[in-house]
């Protein structure tokens, strides 16, 4: 075999050009290649090595307002879901954290796009540049392929055939050839560190950015679920829809994110209470500059309706519980999730309100992408990962 001779360090960069007589080969044929052909030095065969690994493993959290990456067991990406696009020809111009601060922003030849609407793709084509960019952004050995990607990804347990289709479609247009998917309210569990396929019921109320996943797990399954579209979005939202009609100003998405992240509470009485927070923005009216302090009474009164939703929706899940598992729950409490759950005084309404223990996992904002990358190194042992 003549392309043998070749194989030495000092032709190897000159073997890197014969693709069309070997790379454009496929997979099995490479591998027997490489395996028949050792190179003697350690040190070079350990950069050969690198540069032909061939599968990378992650795991992705899809979230509506965020993104998270998990590249071996740690954290690599965690990006805001925006894209930005060039307006003309649909190029894209910006990913993540770069994307949102233009959002608001844009001029006529940009605009921003968030591909996931209510915990599901509502713009397949920029959800498949955002997953793509962001698998980019995990930091990389240099390498000669494009390595082959195993993934699990995180999907809403009131997703309909269609929704998780379109979630694979995704996957596998930004490169995925072995594609995982587990529902949130699952993942989540796994993040916190609950043993999912023990006999016991545990409840997890995962309240993300487009959709409140509320779930009971036993035995490596979901005996019961609710999953509605009032989240993190939809109080934004209600925020806005506030500002205008009390404080007659005008505010954009990301300054009612700020006031909810700043003075947001589902209690009007709190033990430690944040300042109020300055709003400034123009009058609706007469367009001038107006500053407006909000107190996180305000708020509190502000979000009512759709806390109120959100616990009926809870009430409605555990009407649906078989009375053994209501009794473990009752026992070791509910756990809240996501990003909704640090929102001041929450635990303490809920908890006062169904009189069952609610109490925030650690690290809310990521239990779900912990539990995915859990899942992704015990795929062969969850049954419940759906392909």
């Amino acid at each position: 075999m003549q392309i043998k001779t070749l194989i030495t360090e000092n032709y190897f960069f000159h073997l890197l050009h014969l693709e069309n007589s070997l790379f454009s080969c496929n997979f099995a044929t490479r591998k027997i290649f490489l395996f028949l052909h050792p190179i003697k030095s350690t040190k070079f065969n350990s950069y050969t090595m690198g540069l032909f690994s061939f599968t990378q493993e992650i795991a992705i959290d899809l979230g509506t307002a965020n993104t998270i990456i998990i590249y071996n067991g740690k954290i690599a990406v965690d990006e805001p879901s925006v894209v930005a696009l060039d307006r003309r020809t649909d190029k894209l111009i910006a990913i993540g954290e770069k994307a949102r601060q233009m959002q608001g922003k844009e001029n006529e030849g940009i605009k921003t796009v968030r591909p996931l609407r209510d915990g599901v793709i509502a713009d397949f084509y920029a959800a498949e540049l955002m997953i793509r960019g962001m698998i980019k952004m995990i930091p990389q050995k240099n390498r000669l392929f494009s390595p082959q990607l195993k993934m699990v990804v995180c999907i809403p347990s009131g997703s309909t055939e269609v929704e998780i289709r379109a979630v694979r479609d995704s996957s596998e247009h930004a490169g995925g050839r072995e594609v995982y998917m587990i529902y949130e309210p699952m993942a989540a569990a796994i993040g916190i560190g609950i043993d999912v396929e023990a006999p016991t019921g545990c409840m997890i109320v995962d309240i993300g950015g487009g959709t409140t996943e509320i779930a009971v797990i036993s035995l490596g399954g979901i005996v019961s679920n609710k999953s509605i579209r009032i989240a993190g979005d939809d109080l934004t939202s209600d925020i806005v829809e506030y500002m205008g009609r009390m404080h007659n100003i005008k505010v954009g998405e990301r300054t009612a994110e700020l006031i909810k992240i700043n003075v947001g509470a589902a209690l009007t009485e709190l033990e430690d209470a944040p300042e109020d927070y300055v709003v400034r923005g123009p009058n609706r009216m007469t367009a001038l500059p107006m500053e407006v302090p909000v107190s996180y009474q305000e708020i509190a009164h502000c979000l009512e309706k759709s806390i109120s939703k959100m616990e009926a929706a809870i009430l409605a899940a555990m009407e649906q519980t078989p009375p053994e598992l209501y009794a473990d729950i009752v026992k070791q409490g509910v756990y809240l999730a996501g990003g909704g759950a640090l929102l001041r005084g929450l635990d303490k309404r809920l908890t006062e309100k169904l009189n069952i223990l609610f109490r925030i996992a650690d690290d809310p904002l990521h239990a779900v992408a912990r539990g995915t990358g859990i899942a992704l190194k015990n795929i062969d042992k969850f049954s419940f990962l759906l392909r």
